[in-house]
């Protein structure tokens, strides 16, 4: 018997006005025109909340998009969903906005480049975004929504936590995350440009500590090392088929959001089949669910259902090979992998 999802990624489109390096989109995106209409996404939820998930995030590419995105909002919360919008702040209109409240929108995550504007807008390749950020933050306070600033820190903004934890306090949010670039997708093809060093990760680490304690009772700190940094690999999305899923634009369900990443493996759609038949019985699923797939030195790790071998497409990218160890823990065969080359600071 799987354990109930709690949590559903909605991709809603992968159509973005930004352009940062570590995009979380797969490489090879999908198009307008194969993204799923209005009444399947809101089958899709209303399957979802019966499936056991309790939170939807409503997400892309920029969701703001999308012309339905109220209709969609409407319809998680009619089917009993906690709803939060994870936006980059630009598409959004205080009108959209409005409306999203009117449908029962519960809370909403703004994604910031930086702390500083010029080097924020830089990042995210579009010039005028820091401030519509602001005013959008500004907007969701006003109408009483809890917020959350989410940061991917990275070699050129990693020495300004400080600076971008000072802003989520300026902006009067609930929660900060302060998330290091995971490398797949668009961030490993950049990984050489994004990768901190050692020396960075440590003072920022400290920061972090030094952060909590000062504004603790004000504001929550959320944050994750970086993975080659880390001496045990992170359990991925909570293990493989575990606790969540993703629907793509085009209507694919994925286990986490790299998933696609992982060549050789079959992904249904909700076009042809019902959530819940997928996440019991779909063979991407399936294939690394549990622990019965591991090999050593997984396969005896006491450790084993803790991180439940870590991070499947983070293996696939850098051995070739899903079911190996994640090369970041210290016991891994492949641990080597993780070693970068020259960094190239063409963009920093």
């Amino acid at each position: 018997m799987h354990e109930k999802p709690l949590g559903l990624l909605a991709e809603l489109t992968h159509r973005c006005p930004l352009g940062c390096p570590y995009c979380s989109n797969p490489l090879a995106l999908d198009p307008r025109e194969d993204e799923l209409d209005t009444a399947t996404w809101l089958r899709v939820l209303r399957e979802a909340a019966e499936l056991g998930v309790l939170q939807v995030h409503l997400s892309g590419g920029e969701p703001g998009a999308r012309r339905d995105l109220i209709d969609i909002t409407a319809g998680a919360h009619a089917a009993g969903l906690y709803t939060n919008l994870i936006t980059s702040a630009v598409g959004i209109t205080e009108s959209v906005l409005t409306g999203l409240v009117q449908a029962g929108l519960d809370h909403v995550q703004i994604s910031i480049q930086d702390g500083d504007a010029q080097s924020a807008d830089r990042i995210a390749g579009y010039a005028g975004a820091f401030a519509r950020k602001r005013a959008l933050a500004a907007a969701v306070v006003g109408h009483k929504l809890p917020l959350t600033v989410n940061a991917v820190v990275h070699r050129a903004n990693i020495d300004r936590i400080g600076d971008i934890v000072d802003l989520a306090l300026a902006l009067a949010a609930n929660r900060v995350e302060i998330a290091h670039v995971q490398y797949y997708g668009w961030a490993l093809r950049n990984r050489a440009a994004l990768m901190p060093s050692r020396e960075q990760v440590e003072r920022a680490a400290s920061a972090v500590a030094e952060l909590r304690a000062r504004h603790q009772g004000r504001i929550v700190i959320d944050a994750v090392v970086p993975d080659y940094y880390a001496r045990y690999p992170k359990p991925c999305v909570g293990g493989w088929g575990r606790r969540s899923l993703n629907v793509t634009p085009a209507g694919k369900v994925l286990p986490c959001h790299a998933a696609e990443s992982i060549i050789g493996l079959e992904f249904w759609n909700v076009r042809e089949r019902s959530l819940a038949e997928i996440w019991a019985n779909s063979p991407a699923f399936s294939a690394f669910r549990g622990t019965g797939w591991m090999r050593e030195p997984c396969a005896s790790c006491p450790r084993r259902e803790l991180d439940f071998g870590g991070c499947r497409c983070q293996a696939f990218a850098l051995t070739g090979d899903a079911s190996a160890t994640d090369p970041v823990c210290h016991l891994a065969p492949d641990h080597a992998r993780v070693a970068r080359g020259d960094p190239d600071r063409s963009w920093v």
